[in-house]
């Protein structure tokens, strides 16, 4: 049997080819593309491994798993994202560990997000904001798993551009399970491309295209992806957690 350590380097491994292989096929630089190892439901302990392996870059979901985590570990040269779902009465919480927050995606968020940081600690600093973009709404309605339509990117953007405190980074998908792109992972991050585009003519340093999971990385590289989101490639699936 081999130890936690070892399980971990063989499947970073692993996913550091397919990102590699994935860039060599789309003809992009590997450098290009940032590795995000989202931690959800694992321990503090394997965040402190695969830190020493070399990640840098942290994801979590769920601030009540998240803010422990990210104390044990603040020692470490991480980077915390936070991707899931953010209600604003977490917002407080979330803003003491997170260097940027994937998951904005409406107008609340953007006014609670930027009063939290000019009110903590870390005021002299700007938080990261990617618009989360819902590819499965209807025009100006939210997505099944969070998330805005297409067509209110740019007024969430340009409020998080002159937010206070904010920066506006860029843009981040989950492949839908419903609509036009359910089941078509390259398509719907090619449209993630399309409206990265459009927000970076008036935006132009909001050049981050947060997108792809475990299963579907390589698509989201040949489509352009700046930052995948991976898992339960690097990290397994945990027991009892099917």
């Amino acid at each position: 049997m081999t130890d936690r350590r070892t399980d971990l380097a063989r499947n970073l491994a692993r996913v550091e080819q397919r990102i590699a292989d994935a860039c060599a096929a789309a003809g992009r630089d590997r450098r290009e593309v940032t590795l995000i190892v989202v931690t959800k439901t694992y321990p503090a302990s394997d965040v402190m491994i695969i830190s020493e392996l070399g990640v840098r870059h942290v994801a979590e979901n769920r601030d009540q798993d998240a803010a422990p985590k990210a104390a044990a570990c603040v020692d470490l040269p991480l980077a915390w994202h936070f991707v899931g779902q953010l209600q604003t009465n977490k917002v407080r919480s979330v803003i003491r560990y997170a260097d940027a927050v994937h998951s904005v995606d409406r107008l609340k968020l953007v006014d609670a997000l930027s009063a939290a940081v000019l009110k903590s600690d870390r005021a002299d600093r700007e938080l990261g904001c990617l618009v989360q973009v819902a590819l499965d709404a209807e025009a100006g309605a939210q997505g099944s798993r969070g998330g805005i339509a297409p067509d209110a990117v740019e007024g969430i953007a340009e409020a998080i551009a002159v937010a206070p405190a904010l920066r506006l980074d860029g843009v981040m998908t989950v492949a839908p399970l419903a609509g036009p792109y359910a089941g078509q992972p390259r398509a719907a991050f090619d449209r993630l491309a399309e409206i990265s585009s459009l927000l970076r003519a008036t935006h132009p340093t909001a050049n981050m295209v947060s997108a792809g999971m475990s299963a579907d990385l390589e698509e989201a590289v040949a489509a352009g992806a700046t930052h995948v989101r991976v898992g339960s490639a690097v990290l397994g699936v945990r027991p009892g957690l099917g």
